[in-house]
């Protein structure tokens, strides 16, 4: 009933983020695109060799959510061994747990687990994801990770979610396969400084969509666990009831044949 009462909320607040922040996206790696990356005054587009590897792995700080954490954590770790096994042999994979059970998860099994944002939903706002955003950026730019990848549950409904993998850095370019033309936009003030300022904020924006997809994903499989498990709950009760009458009956029984019997003996 909780999260039924805070699902329409968190619906509402990714339904009105979405289109924006997809259309950000959309705009930033067309721009990226269309300029090489040295260009930028930043270098957040530049592809470089994998050495390093970051995950900001976003999960809930509760259970009772039937398999959402489990999920999420279950992707992660297959992403790790498919696509970044030999850079964790060398121990350069690092983990970032936004939510308490995705870090535990990663802290049982020895992974490199920063846990400083594991109480991100604890006091969940734009605020406290842009410092997450910020941090990862920084790390990005200082050359501390090469390749930033978030792990979350995108909110399709309260039945359905969809669990992915994306990139967060570099920025990754649009796919121009098949398109007649690109994009091409008249910059005011110059590309290298409106590019830079607006590179970090984009970002910021991305992240907390999808906090706001991993929010609204943990109430929808709540609600959708606890429904299930109360119809569990109540089939059980039922059983139970039939199972206690039918050994009551079965003791009435045996005591009105002791007592027939008793009394026939006596009798006799």
């Amino acid at each position: 009933m909780v999260s039924a009462a805070k699902l329409r909320r968190a619906q509402d607040a990714i339904i009105q983020m979405r289109p924006y922040a997809k259309k950000l996206q959309e705009m930033l790696s067309n721009i990226v695109s269309n300029v090489e990356g040295g260009d930028l005054g930043v270098n957040l587009a530049l592809e470089r060799p994998v050495e390093r590897v970051l995950l900001i792995v976003i999960t809930s700080d509760r259970g009772l959510c039937g398999a959402y954490n489990a999920n999420v954590a279950k992707l992660a770790k297959a992403t790790i061994d498919e696509k970044y096994a030999t850079q964790l042999s060398k121990g350069n994979v690092t983990i970032w747990g936004v939510g308490k059970k995705g870090a535990e998860f990663f802290q049982r099994r020895n992974y490199p687990v920063n846990t400083e944002f594991r109480d991100t939903f604890l006091k969940l706002s734009f605020t406290t994801v842009q410092g997450i955003a910020q941090k990862a950026v920084e790390a990005f730019a200082n050359k501390e990770f090469d390749v930033v990848e978030v792990v979350y549950s995108e909110f399709k409904n309260a039945a359905t979610q969809r669990f992915t993998v994306e990139r967060f850095l570099p920025i990754p370019k649009s796919d121009t396969k098949g398109k007649a033309t690109k994009a091409d936009f008249i910059f005011d003030p110059a590309k290298e400084e409106l590019i830079a300022e607006l590179m970090p904020k984009i970002l910021n924006t991305q992240l907390y969509k999808a906090v706001l997809d991993a929010n609204a994903s943990e109430h929808g499989a709540r609600m959708t666990a606890m429904d299930k498990a109360s119809e569990n709950a109540n089939e059980l009760l039922k059983n139970l009831k039939i199972s206690y009458n039918r050994a009551r009956q079965a003791a009435i029984t045996t005591e009105l044949t002791e007592i027939v019997s008793g009394a026939a003996a006596l009798q006799g």
